[in-house]
C-alpha cells in the first residue's frame, strides 16, 4: 500500500463530495432567487433535515458490501435488510406527510406558522420514497468500494449532481415553480438521486461479483441487525442533530432569519470538510496491506488541507464575494453568515480522528463499541444550545457552537470506547 494507491482511492470520493456540496449551493442559489425567498430556504432546511434524519439512518448502509459481504448468500441477505429498512423508514416518512404528526411536529414542536407548516408538509409528501432510494443506493456504493471501484460511485454523484443543477437552471423561469417554490430544491434533489441511483446499479451489475458461498458461514439477518444497528444510531444522531438544533432556534425571535441562515452555512460549512468522512472507508478497503500508521498520515495530510482551504475562505474577505455573488442572499442574511463560518473551521481536525477511529471499529466488526458516542453528541448539543438561550447572540451562532461542541464530544467519546471496550462477536457468535 502507498500513498499513490490511496490517493487513488479518496480521489474520485473526495470530487465526488466536493461536487455534492456545491451542488448544495446552487441549490440555496436558486431558492434565493425564487418569491419568498427567506421562506422557502427555511422551508426546505426543516424538511430535508428531518427526511434527511430518516435516510440517514442507512447513509452506513454501504459498509454492508464493504465489510460484510463475501458471498452471494450474504448479498441476498443484505438486500432484503435494505429493502425493509428503507420501506420502514419511507413509512414513517408518509406519517409525517398525510396525518397529523407531521403538524405537530413542524407547527406546535418547531413553532412555525400555519404558512411554512404547509410548505414543509407539501416536501414531506414528495419526498416519500427517499429513504428506500437512499438505502438501495448506499448499499450497491458498498459493494463497489469492496473491489475498490470508487470512481463509479464518484460518476454516479457526479453525474446526478450534474442533472440536479441542470434541473434548477431549467425550472427557475418556470411560472408553476414560480407559484410554489419549494418544487424547485425537491424537483432537483430527486432527479439527482435518481440519477445517482441508476448509475451505481449499472456498476454493481456491470463489475461485481460474488463468489459462491462455499464453506464460508452464512451471514443471516440477526448479525446485519448486531452489525448495522449501533451504525444506525450513530447516523441517526448524525442526521438528527440539525433537526434538534432547528427545534431550539426555529421559536426564538429570529427564528425564520436563522433558520435560513443556517440552510446557507451548513452547505457552505460542510464543502471544506465533509469529504473527510470518507477516510473511513480506508481501513478495511486496504485491510490487506496492514500498514495503519500510514494510512493514520495520510488522513492527517488531508486534515491540514480542509484547515487550510477553510481559512482561506471562511476568514478573508473572499467569503462577502461568495455569500453575495455567488450563493446569492440578501446582505442582511451574508452579515449572519460570517461568525457561524468561522466556527466551521474547528471541524476538519475533530472529524478526521472520528472518520478514523470509526474505520478500525468497522474493520474490527466493533460497531457496538462506538454507539455510545451518539447519546453523547446529543447531550452535548442540549446543553449547549441550553447554556447560550439566555446570550446575545444571533441562532446561527449559538447553533453552530453547539454543532461543533457536539461533534468534539461524540469524538472523544466513540475514541474512549475503541481503546476500552470488548471486541465483538464474530459471525458464528463466538
Amino acid at each position: 500500500m502507498t500513498y499513490a494507491q490511496l490517493t487513488r482511492f479518496m480521489l474520485p470520493l473526495v470530487l465526488a463530495a466536493l461536487v455534492q456540496e456545491l451542488s448544495g449551493q446552487f441549490l440555496n442559489g436558486g431558492m434565493a432567487r425564487m418569491p419568498q425567498a427567506v421562506e422557502t430556504l427555511a422551508a426546505f432546511g426543516l424538511a430535508y433535515g428531518i427526511v434527511g434524519l430518516l435516510a440517514g439512518i442507512l447513509t452506513q448502509a454501504r459498509q454492508f458490501g464493504l465489510v460484510l459481504i463475501e458471498h452471494d448468500q450474504g448479498y441476498r441477505t443484505v438486500f432484503r435488510f435494505g429493502i425493509a429498512a428503507g420501506l420502514s423508514l419511507s413509512g414513517m416518512v408518509a406519517l409525517l406527510a398525510w396525518t397529523p404528526a407531521g403538524s405537530w411536529l413542524i407547527a406546535d414542536l418547531h413553532g412555525v406558522s400555519p404558512a411554512l407548516t404547509e410548505v414543509v408538509l407539501l416536501a414531506f409528501a414528495w419526498f416519500v420514497p427517499f429513504p428506500l432510494v437512499r438505502s438501495l443506493t448506499r448499499i450497491y456504493i458498498g459493494t463497489l468500494l469492496r473491489i475498490r471501484r470508487s470512481d463509479i460511485p464518484a460518476y454516479g454523484s457526479g453525474g446526478g449532481i450534474g442533472l440536479s443543477i441542470l434541473t434548477v437552471f431549467i425550472l427557475l423561469p418556470v411560472d408553476f415553480v414560480r407559484q410554489d417554490p419549494i418544487l424547485l430544491p425537491v424537483l432537483a434533489t430527486w432527479v439527482g438521486a435518481l440519477a445517482e441511483f441508476a448509475i451505481v446499479l449499472w456498476g454493481h451489475r456491470r463489475y461485481v461479483r460474488f463468489e459462491t458461498q462455499g464453506e464460508a458461514a452464512p451471514l443471516d439477518m440477526s448479525y446485519v441487525l448486531h452489525f448495522f444497528w449501533p451504525l444506525a444510531l450513530i447516523m441517526a444522531v448524525q442526521s438528527g442533530t440539525r433537526p434538534l438544533i432547528n427545534v431550539f432556534i426555529a421559536g426564538a425571535a429570529d427564528g425564520t432569519e436563522a433558520l435560513a441562515v443556517l440552510t446557507v452555512v451548513y452547505a457552505l460549512g460542510h464543502i471544506p470538510y465533509g469529504w473527510l468522512n470518507e477516510v473511513r472507508n480506508l481501513p478495511s478497503a486496504f485491510r490487506d496491506g496492514n500498514d495503519l500508521p500510514r494510512i493514520r498520515r495520510f488522513i492527517a495530510g488531508c486534515g491540514l488541507v480542509s484547515l487550510a482551504w477553510m481559512g482561506a475562505v471562511f476568514w478573508t474577505p473572499a467569503l462577502d464575494h461568495i455569500l453575495l455573488h455567488w450563493v446569492g442572499v440578501s446582505p442582511a442574511l451574508a452579515a449572519h453568515c460570517g461568525v457561524p463560518l468561522m466556527i466551521f473551521t474547528g471541524f476538519p481536525i475533530v472529524v478526521c480522528l472520528r472518520g478514523y477511529i470509526h474505520g478500525i471499529g468497522l474493520l474490527q466488526h466493533r460497531t457496538k463499541a462506538m454507539a455510545p458516542s451518539a447519546p453523547s453528541r446529543i447531550a452535548t448539543v442540549v446543553l449547549v444550545l441550553s447554556a447560550l438561550s439566555g446570550q446575545d447572540l444571533h441562532g446561527a451562532t449559538r447553533a453552530t457552537i453547539a454543532l461543533l461542541s457536539g461533534h468534539t464530544v461524540e469524538t472523544l467519546v466513540v475514541w474512549w470506547s475503541i481503546r476500552r471496550g470488548p471486541l465483538e462477536r464474530d459471525r458464528n457468535g463466538s
